[in-house]
């Protein structure tokens, strides 16, 4: 059953054309991912097919008896409404029941009694019953408790961007929905959020169509992609890996091509040198199709742009040490009582909740924040580039390329050859054009981008970056990453984006709140799945702690361990007790910065064994356990 159709439709702004002629459609139950880069029209598309744009030509086709929910880059709230209305001002009668359901219930519940009437709470019951909604209201009050969103009745003018930015994805998923379509849905929203909405969208009974640069989260949610690229849309069946092995092929095909239209334009030209008198029609033909030939070989072709390594500063053998870090603020811990010594080349990644102290972390390591105790060495030989959210601040309105030049006009490559900064910034998606724009006329994103850059630029051995990724576009962050991936020295990065951290990271440091860091060697999948074994056993043991009812039965059978059990059991717990200070050990070993290669890789070897023993010990333990309970 076919839900949307984009039959031919082109946009120009100004004169650039955005797209030309572009068609597809999107079938019931499609969830599909929508790439391209920034400024090439993405949002724009999407406002077309909500009906908030409207195209140069070309139609859009929704049908007619479906809900659609859109969830903009900019929401349309109106500054004076309570967040309750702005939640639920559509005007069906199941929304508007749960909005006086959700009215009452905040009154009571914060002291205002007084404005709830006996009779007004039960027809908000009745209502609800009546409509048999409460299913429905069940699932409002996950999403809203999930997003953070406990004061209703608070204004809207009084939240801030990331509050904004999450009321209006909850107003979007609270809708009853048969076409959702949503523009960048994980900007603000930290990893335990995101990965919320991924198994949301993933198991929601929804048509998707939506715009993002979280490539976890599209392989996550979406089974095919469509490109917007050169004005072209391109469409994909399948996940982000396949899309990006088709798409290299696309690009070797049309290069391919693209060569032989030349060597047939050098032919052609060679022909008209040579000044034919165009009296016959086939003359005159040939003529026609050579000035056509010169059109297509000027058309701008992409290209996948060659990997590059930079030559490092020397690094010595001291990187940067930590020794007894403690930070607080009045209401919070950060940093409590936290060591670890930096080892050569190591690149760790840095996790947790927003607001949970890491862009804090990061600013007392470059000195911008005094710790309350410990201390901080760096080595003598490190060079720091240091990537903050804050951005830069610069006196005076330069062109870009004049600010870059003012930190270096070279780049050296570790072949030796030297880049100059003028290409380096057209490698990261800053096109000569760009480069003599004035700071100031840029946008958010581009200064963001503009800050990496100069960060990367200055040649540093010692990479901080903090939430790098944030309004970059796919193809950007796939040049990052292989910038990152080829980097030499050591790199310490907070980030959202688990793909880029599942590509480059050793290790994790967890800020799991309290002033609590946990060090987790491996990748955030790694992490992740560690996680979640913890919480399974966790479960068990929770299940397992439970009192059993009273069985009736006359004839019960006997859960009493067999002596063989009973001898499996003890020696599980003792073998549980040397795999946990085995492990410690191996952690005390690889946190201390000293060995050889050969034995990191044997150490990380025998930890992931021990970790799978435990797993499978643990469990055992718990089953037994249970029995003999």
């Amino acid at each position: 059953m076919n839900y949307l159709t984009v039959d031919k439709v082109s946009k120009s702004v100004g004169e650039k054309e955005l797209f030309h002629k572009i068609t597809f459609g999107l079938e019931k139950g499609q969830k599909s991912a929508l790439i391209a880069r920034n400024g090439t029209g993405k949002s724009t598309l999407l406002n077309i097919i909500a009906g908030l744009d409207s195209p140069d030509e070309g139609q859009v086709i929704i049908r007619n008896d479906i809900v659609v929910s859109y969830l903009p880059q900019r929401d349309d709230f109106q500054e004076d409404d309570s967040v309750l209305n702005a939640l639920f001002d559509a005007e069906t009668p199941v929304l508007k029941a749960i909005k006086e359901y959700e009215t009452c219930m905040f009154l009571l519940e914060n002291g205002r009694a007084d404005e709830v009437s006996q009779e007004r709470m039960e027809k908000a019951i009745s209502d609800l019953d009546r409509l048999q909604a409460w299913d429905y209201e069940t699932k409002i009050k996950e999403i809203l408790s999930k997003f953070g969103i406990h004061d209703v009745l608070k204004n809207v003018r009084e939240l801030s961007g990331g509050q904004r930015k999450k009321a209006a994805l909850a107003k979007t998923l609270i809708a009853d929905t048969d076409l959702l379509i949503l523009d960048e849905p994980t900007n603000h929203l930290d990893i335990e959020m995101t990965e919320w909405l991924e198994n949301y969208l993933s198991s929601a009974n929804i048509t998707l169509l939506m715009v993002t640069h979280d490539r976890s989260f599209l392989d996550s949610v979406c089974n095919d992609i469509f490109e917007l690229s050169n004005g072209n849309l391109y469409h994909y069946k399948g996940k982000y890996d396949y899309f990006l092995e088709k798409k290299a092929e696309r690009l070797a095909n049309a290069a391919a091509e693209q060569e032989k239209l030349k060597q047939l334009y050098r032919k052609e030209l060679a022909w008209v040198h040579t000044s034919p008198q165009a009296r016959t029609s086939k003359a005159r033909a040939r003529i026609n199709n050579f000035e056509k030939l010169h059109e297509q070989i000027n058309v701008r072709t992409e290209s996948t742009p060659e990997a590059f390594k930079v030559q490092s500063e020397r690094i010595g053998h001291k990187i940067l040490e930590i020794s007894h870090l403690d930070f607080s603020y009045p209401n919070q811990d950060i940093v409590k009582d936290f060591s670890y010594i930096f080892k050569k080349g190591e690149k760790c990644g840095i996790v947790g909740k927003n607001g949970s102290g890491k862009s804090t972390f990061l600013k007392m390591i470059m000195g911008e924040i005094t710790p309350d105790g410990g201390k901080i060495t760096p080595g003598q030989t490190i060079k720091f580039g240091y990537f903050s959210q804050n951005g830069m601040v610069y006196s005076g309105n330069k062109i870009v390329l004049d600010l870059v030049k003012e930190h270096a006009e070279v780049i050296r490559m570790e072949n030796g050859n030297y880049l100059s900064a003028s290409n380096f910034l057209n490698h990261f998606g800053f096109p000569y054009s760009l480069q003599y724009t004035y700071y100031d006329d840029l946008s958010g994103g581009e200064k963001r981008k503009l800050h990496l850059l100069i960060t990367l630029l200055k040649n540093p051995n010692f990479l901080i970056l903090d939430e790098p990724t944030n309004d970059f576009d796919i193809d950007t962050l796939n040049l990052l990453e292989d910038f990152l991936s080829n980097f030499e020295g050591c790199l310490l990065i907070v980030s959202h984006d688990r793909w880029l951290m599942n590509k480059l990271v050793d290790h994790l440091f967890v800020f799991d709140g309290d002033g609590k860091i946990s060090d987790c060697w491996g990748n955030y999948e790694d992490y992740r799945q560690e996680r979640e074994k913890i919480a399974r056993i966790q479960k068990r043991i929770e299940k397992a702690s439970k009192p059993e009812p009273v069985k009736t039965q006359k004839h019960q059978p006997s859960n009493k361990l067999t002596y063989k059990e009973k001898r499996e059991l003890e020696s599980l717990e003792i073998d549980i007790a040397n795999l946990e200070i085995e492990k410690k050990i191996i952690e005390e070993k690889m946190t201390a910065g000293e060995g050889t290669p050969e034995e990191f890789a044997h150490w990380g070897k025998r930890y992931n064994e021990i970790e799978e023993l435990l797993e499978t010990k643990t469990e055992r333990w718990i089953e037994l356990s249970e029995k003999e309970n």
